[in-house]
């Protein structure tokens, strides 16, 4: 067994994406393009309606998934094949955006805290063009453990221990845990040993993370290896765990479209253009 360490930190940047929505990109930035197959991973926290009211109003997307965990607040969600549903509290949208939507994510709040994630995850060539489709998880779907004293960990993807994570059929065959560390807990996880990972600490001041302190934050590219250990000092502390298979292709990316070669990202824009999404 060989444990994992922290390789790299990255702190997010402030910037707006959608229709002016404020938020935190830690992944997807200068300091971090990309860590195969994630591509982009956004933190979107405020109690200020100006900052998140105007949304994220319809837009394409082909050629990979994207992920919304939901820690607050009420989102409504549409694309342009009939699709519609809301992810509240707790809830978990994969959607896996194929060969081509259009979609929109709309604040169904005019007040009060939204809180949230959005990650990308690249999909593989052979997979860029399949029929899009969605994966939406009540937050009651999704399996809460206790895998240690003082350690809760909710389950969106992946396996721990016993409990499988009801996401589905990615080809990325990813782990995605949201683990709540009480003051002084420690947790040693499992981990595919191939597959790239990433710590991310959202709440408390600090979590450990393979035997060093991660601020809240603060992402931890994590060393490949089949364990990592986790910890909290005199504080509680909440943080993100993701991992997932690398797929090793060329990428090429424009805005809200993602492929493996340049001719592909001009085929999607006339396609786009053309109303073929």
């Amino acid at each position: 067994m060989s444990q994992r360490t922290i390789t790299r930190r990255v702190r997010g940047i402030d910037t707006n994406d959608g229709a002016g929505v404020k938020l935190k990109r830690i992944i997807g930035q200068p300091n971090l393009d990309m860590l195969d197959p994630f591509l982009l991973l956004d933190e979107f926290r405020s109690d200020q309606a100006g900052d998140y009211l105007a949304g994220f109003p319809e837009h394409p997307h082909r050629g990979f998934e994207t992920v919304t965990y939901m820690l607050a607040g009420h989102m409504r969600h549409g694309d342009n094949h009939g699709n519609q549903g809301d992810l509240g509290p707790g809830s978990v949208q994969w959607m896996t955006a194929g060969r081509g939507i259009l979609h929109s994510e709309m604040p169904q709040q005019e007040n009060g805290l939204m809180w949230g994630f959005q990650l990308w995850v690249n999909l593989p060539a052979a997979d860029k063009m399949t029929a899009p489709r969605y994966q939406d998880i009540a937050p009651e779907r999704i399996p809460q453990v206790e895998p240690s004293p003082g350690v809760r960990a909710r389950v969106i993807a992946g396996r721990l221990g016993e409990a499988i994570g009801p996401v589905q059929g990615v080809a990325t065959e990813p782990l995605y845990l949201d683990i709540t560390l009480a003051a002084g807990a420690r947790f040693e996880l499992d981990l595919p040993a191939e597959h790239h990972a990433f710590a991310y600490v959202f709440e408390g001041e600090a979590a450990e993370v393979g035997g060093e302190p991660l601020p809240r934050g603060e992402l931890a590219v994590l060393s490949g290896g089949d364990r990592l250990t986790l910890g909290a000092g005199a504080s509680a502390a909440r943080l993100l765990v993701v991992a997932g298979r690398p797929l090793n292709e060329t990428v090429a990316r424009y805005g809200p479209f993602v492929m493996n070669t340049p001719a592909q990202i001009h085929e999607a824009i006339a396609d786009f253009r053309a109303g073929r999404f």
